[in-house]
């Protein structure tokens, strides 16, 4: 692979219009390739962050093992990390800019390995919560600062290998974390899947410190506080009021539609004050193109699916079928095989065929698979699972990576950096609410579920029969009675195949959505060429 590299020079605007452009510096020959190894390996350490929950819900529900954490719990659990993530990302690039991306970059995993720890010792949920929501601010300090720093490290056709060997990390990521997490699960407490974020922070910190240079933009984007604590608050409010509404299973109350009110009307303050700045770090405009904005939204709702089917799916195999973790961690293998298959194979695909055409199908095949989950039942053979999984995973790959490169690559380079900000955000609100919402659909149906079995029981069985399926099996072990386990089992299945058709509806809409979004066929662009270096150079 050859790399080039040269000294900072503007290239002069009337070249290249519109677009203010700097050179990397000079960096030694085996320089570039040791960077790209230190930001795989944090790729590889947040990808491991978003899979290795996933397998531990199930344990921290469990009053012995784990925190006794119910639903609610749970999805704040889930649900903190990506919020934070979601409503600090768009600063962060903002923050690179002004203080340097190996600074932030650096901020952000002492802040993720300090959290981490504070997770992995965390005494109840709350603290689990409190610690797993700064993790999402140290994760969204990370990303922006990673890709920067991969593109100040490469130009010209050494960038386009560099990321598409950085991409492989996050595959890496999804096949290894379940496994990984299951492994420690079954030899060691629950907090150690937290824990193991520490020594590979510790190693990135050094790998920074020696072979990064501090980059910095020489043009500064403005922060932008009032946005961040407008998403930040109506993003809360939103999701404390879908959460709340599965605790209590009603939406009439006042704790219910209050919140979400409140974070509807925030979020709107948020895009009006967007829209009002010079230079938004989130640019609501962009979503008024029918393609950038359709496109995203079917994104979104790909992603409230995926999270919201991922929350049920760790119940399902660690509660009613009874895996034990690390088994439930082989299990989701076929998920992160097909998702590493559907992105190269759509890749192939759209060079041929217009974009809608392979991705409006794989969105609707995807939607499918979540819905095929309320055919799953107690006795369903794990080979038909693993198809499942499989053909999940594929699906979703074709459509994330070909969509997400068309959106931005369709954005002027001077707006690409605010067409990323925006597509990031919205993905993680999708992730959001999908945890949130999914979450609450499946509490409010177990519930009903339950409520028949528990005639007769005493007092305090009920209530705690009623938290979840998990607290149930262990109030039926502790006063010898196996039929209310059965019970849970069978309410929590109802529960899922309700959730899932749902779920299956919302991700169809998706993709009705892409469908009107994208263009029927594409008209043939020539190739931008890159940049000519060596004059720019010779300009100066």
């Amino acid at each position: 692979m050859e790399f080039s590299y040269g000294p900072v020079v503007q290239v002069p605007a009337d070249r290249y219009p519109k677009v203010f452009m700097t050179l990397p510096p000079t960096l030694p020959k085996s320089r570039p390739r040791l960077i790209l190894a230190v930001l795989m390996v944090c790729s590889l350490l947040i990808w491991l962050e978003n899979t290795v929950l996933s397998t531990t819900l199930e344990t921290l529900a469990d009053p012995v093992r784990g925190l006794g954490a119910d639903p609610g719990q749970l999805q704040w659990a889930t649900g903190s990390y990506t919020l934070a993530f979601a409503t600090l990302m768009f600063t962060a690039g903002a923050l690179g800019d002004r203080f340097g991306h190996r600074t932030v970059f650096s901020s952000g995993l002492v802040i993720f390995a300090g959290s981490s720890l504070w997770a992995a010792y965390a005494s109840d949920v709350g603290q689990l919560i409190a610690a797993r929501a700064a993790m999402g601010a140290g994760s969204a300090l990370i990303t922006p600062t990673m890709m920067a720093i991969l593109m100040w490290t490469f130009t010209g056709p050494a960038r386009a290998a560099a990321i598409g060997i950085f991409s492989t990390s996050a595959g890496v990521g999804m096949a290894a974390g379940p496994v990984l997490a299951g492994f420690l699960l079954d030899h060691f407490w629950w907090g150690s899947v937290f824990l193991i974020n520490v020594p590979v922070a510790a190693l990135t910190l050094v790998g920074l410190a020696v072979l990064v240079p501090n980059f910095r933009s020489p043009t500064r984007r403005p922060l932008d506080p009032a946005g961040m604590l407008l998403s930040i608050g109506g993003l809360v409010a939103l999701a404390y009021g879908l959460i709340r509404a599965g605790q209590v299973a009603v939406w009439s109350r006042i704790d219910v539609w209050v919140p979400i009110a409140v974070g509807l009307v925030l979020l709107a303050l948020f895009v009006l004050v967007e829209l009002c700045v010079e230079v938004p770090s989130f640019d609501p405009r962009l979503l008024a193109q029918r393609t950038f904005g359709g496109g995203n939204a079917a994104l979104g709702l790909l992603l409230f699916g995926v999270s919201a089917i991922t929350f049920y799916n760790a119940f399902y195999l660690q509660g009613a079928l009874g895996f034990s973790p690390m088994k439930a961690g082989l299990a989701n293998i076929p998920t992160a095989v097909g998702a590493l298959a559907g992105a190269p194979l759509a890749s192939r695909l759209v060079r041929r065929l217009p974009l809608r055409l392979v991705t409006v199908p794989a969105l609707i095949m995807a939607a499918l698979t979540m819905g095929g989950y309320a055919f799953l039942g107690l006795q369903t053979p794990l080979v038909w699972i693993e198809i499942l999984l499989w053909v999940q995973g594929l699906s979703v790959g074709m459509v994330i990576g070909p969509v997400t490169a068309a959106l931005v690559s369709n954005l002027p380079l001077e707006r690409a950096g605010a067409g990323s900000a925006v597509t990031n955000t919205v993905r993680q609100t999708g992730s959001v609410i999908g945890i949130a919402g999914g979450g609450t659909i499946m509490s409010i149906m177990y519930r009903r579920a339950i409520e028949p079995s528990l005639e007769g029981a005493p007092g305090p069985v009920q209530d705690q029969a009623r938290v979840s399926a998990e607290q149930a099996r262990h109030v039926a072990t502790a006063i010898h009675q196996p039929t209310l386990a059965q019970a849970a089992d069978d309410a929590f299945i109802h529960a899922m195949h309700v959730g899932a058709g749902w779920i299956a509806v919302v991700v169809l809409l998706g993709a009705a959505v892409l469908l009107i979004a994208l263009p029927a066929a594409e008209k043939k662009k020539k190739p931008i060429p890159e940049p000519d270096y060596e004059e720019a150079r010779s300009s100066v």
